[in-house]
């Protein structure tokens, strides 16, 4: 197959979370699998730009990626230059469309329908209610009712990433595709002791201190730090490593609330991690914790299951189902107090904790590898092809 995706950042600009990896997981994946994969993307990074090629196509683990510059609003990731582009979409088979709320989507949806191709939709997390009602609640009201709307009632399929996220999506009330559950892959990546030498400083102090608890991702209000960090006073000895990038200016927030905690000294910021650091506090931290109070899968949760370590979350990250099923972890409320006894039970017991991380590689490595999504996702897209083909000689039975 000819497939497109479009999404509006791309590897390498990893400071956008995780539907950049999981994206490109995808993609890599799909072209290891024998087929075309094209990606139209921007390149915003941040309040910055990356430093590459424009317009033309670059070669990224057997994916061709376009990156096209974006103008004002930048917020929206309008691109003039993404748009001529999409006036060649005839050539694919399929399109697959990821992030709603932004411009990108929206402009390659419309190109897609006018040609006639086929087009999924993958919210990445950004149809939860929740964060609908927190977060630009009247500007996305409106951005529903003039653009998505539109978008998702003449979409193919929306591509969800969890039970979870499909149930959210449902409860909005909005005019959905069929909707087809596909999680995000995984590479385990083994740790070699001997990388231990390449380890930052900060890391390898931070490795020093148990139990270490571990938090990696953005530094956001989104993830629940507030009540992870009200919840370690708690957690008699404890040490909490925060490993991600503060787009948000969210850690003087974070540093109030540990110092009215009392537990400022025990709270250890890292900064984004990447390479041996990250895959070192994967396999040499006592637990994962992510205490969301909205996540639609949870990239870490399925990075840390694979390195072996035992996860605690809350239920409102969509892969808590996964962790209770294969007992990899524990699933707690996120009120501070019931989530420092759940804290304080599986630090307690390290033979328990390490069966929990043992049930969760052998879950990754057998159902969540990026060859198995892969597999699955091209399926989904047989699918829809299937149904666009019978529809077509339907309607050309009829007109003879």
């Amino acid at each position: 197959m000819k497939l497109l995706h479009v999404v509006p950042t791309y590897v390498p600009a990893w400071r956008h979370g995780g539907p950049v990896a999981a994206v490109h997981g995808l993609c890599k994946a799909l072209a290891a699998r024998g087929h075309q994969v094209t990606v139209f993307t921007t390149d915003v990074h941040g309040a910055g730009t990356l430093d590459v090629p424009r317009g033309v196509p670059v070669a990224i683990d057997g994916v061709a990626v376009w990156y096209f510059p974006v103008a004002a609003p930048r917020r929206l990731y309008r691109s003039p230059a993404l748009a001529a582009a999409l006036a060649g979409v005839a050539g694919f088979d399929l399109v697959h469309l990821h992030s709603v709320f932004l411009w990108p989507t929206s402009a390659a949806a419309r190109a897609a329908e006018r040609a006639g191709v086929p087009y999924l939709v993958a919210p990445r997390g950004m149809l939860v209610g929740d964060l609908l009602r927190r977060r630009g609640r009247l500007r996305k009201r409106l951005w529903i009712r003039l653009v998505e709307r539109h978008t998702l009632a003449r979409a193919a399929a929306l591509h969800a990433t969890s039970e979870l996220e499909a149930q959210e999506a449902a409860r909005l009330g909005l005019p959905l595709p069929p909707v087809y559950v596909v999680p995000n892959g995984v590479e385990a990546e083994p740790w070699d002791p001997a990388r231990e030498t390449a380890l930052a400083p900060a890391v390898r102090a931070a490795l020093a201190r148990r139990p270490l608890l571990l938090f990696l991702g953005r530094i956001s209000w989104k993830k629940g730090l507030d009540r992870l960090v009200a919840a370690l006073a708690e957690v008699p000895g404890a040490t909490l490593a925060l490993a991600g990038n503060d787009e948000e200016g969210y850690r003087a927030s974070l540093d109030r609330l540990a110092a009215a905690a009392g537990v400022a000294g025990r709270v250890l910021y890292l900064g984004p991690v990447h390479g041996a650091d990250k895959a070192g506090l994967l396999h040499g931290a006592d637990a994962l914790v992510l205490p969301s109070y909205s996540e639609n899968f949870g990239n870490v949760v399925l990075e840390a299951m694979a390195a072996g370590l035992p996860v605690a979350v809350t239920p409102e990250v969509g892969l808590a189902a996964l962790v209770r099923e294969h007992g990899a972890g524990v699933v707690t409320a996120g009120d501070p107090p019931l989530l420092a006894a759940a804290l304080r039970r599986l630090l307690a017991d390290p033979a328990a904790g390490k069966a929990m991380g043992c049930r969760g590689a052998a879950a990754a490595a057998r159902e969540l590898s990026w060859q198995v999504i892969a597999c699955r996702m091209e399926n989904v897209y047989a699918r829809i092809l299937a149904a666009r083909r019978a529809t077509a000689g339907a309607a050309a039975a009829i007109a003879s």
